[in-house]
């Protein structure tokens, strides 16, 4: 059995929800990666725009830690749900490239500070902004495989792609045929059961 590295393997899951998050973008054209595909707007590329925003927030001014670039979408002004969502004048090179500086910036803080430094998140009211950085990275690596989940079905809705990434699908092997045979029988048991 390997010793336990507590800080190394809250990274390595900080990164594995980065990178399943970012995947549901390849190979898709600027419309595809913008559709908005559930009554709330849900797309892509706004999932890969607010978890910059989260992670910046989080690994950022929670640790007194500025970042140097101002992210209009989450200026006190800004639109309400400004930051799910990318503008036609936001490319998603642009938004990729600012995640990718956001994420050196998170690590950087992972790096730097031992899990018991202690944050304050000022959109937490009371006690409850008083944080570690441990907490943190839990926080933000569940927040981040949630938004992963809703890239999933969203790209599922897209074109049809599943999986956890490129190369490793980790779904029960079946044709189109065995899929549609699978999906019809659980809507008969939906029926059923209502």
């Amino acid at each position: 059995m390997t010793a336990s590295q507590p800080k190394a393997d809250l990274q390595r899951y900080l990164q594995s929800a980065r990178v399943a998050l970012v995947w549901k973008l390849e190979g898709l054209g600027e419309y595809d990666v913008r559709r908005p595909l559930t009554p709330t707007g849900t797309n892509l590329l706004g999932l890969v725009k607010h978890a910059a925003g989260v992670e910046l927030g989080y690994f950022g001014e929670t640790f007194g830690r500025p970042f140097g670039e101002v992210l209009p979408a989450y200026e006190d002004d800004a639109e309400a749900n400004q930051d799910m969502w990318a503008t036609a004048d936001e490319s998603r090179e642009e938004i990729l490239a600012l995640y990718r500086r956001v994420a050196e910036h998170a690590d950087a803080t992972i790096a730097e500070l031992p899990l018991d430094a202690v944050g304050r998140v000022r959109w937490w009211a009371g006690e409850r902004g008083e944080v570690t950085l441990h907490q943190i990275l839990v926080h933000v690596i569940s927040d981040l495989q949630r938004h992963a989940g809703h890239a999933d079905i969203v790209r599922e809705l897209v074109d049809g792609t599943v999986g956890l990434q490129s190369g490793t699908d980790n779904m029960p092997p079946g044709d189109r045929a065995w899929w549609e045979e699978y999906r019809q029988r659980l809507e008969r048991v939906a029926r059923e059961a209502g």
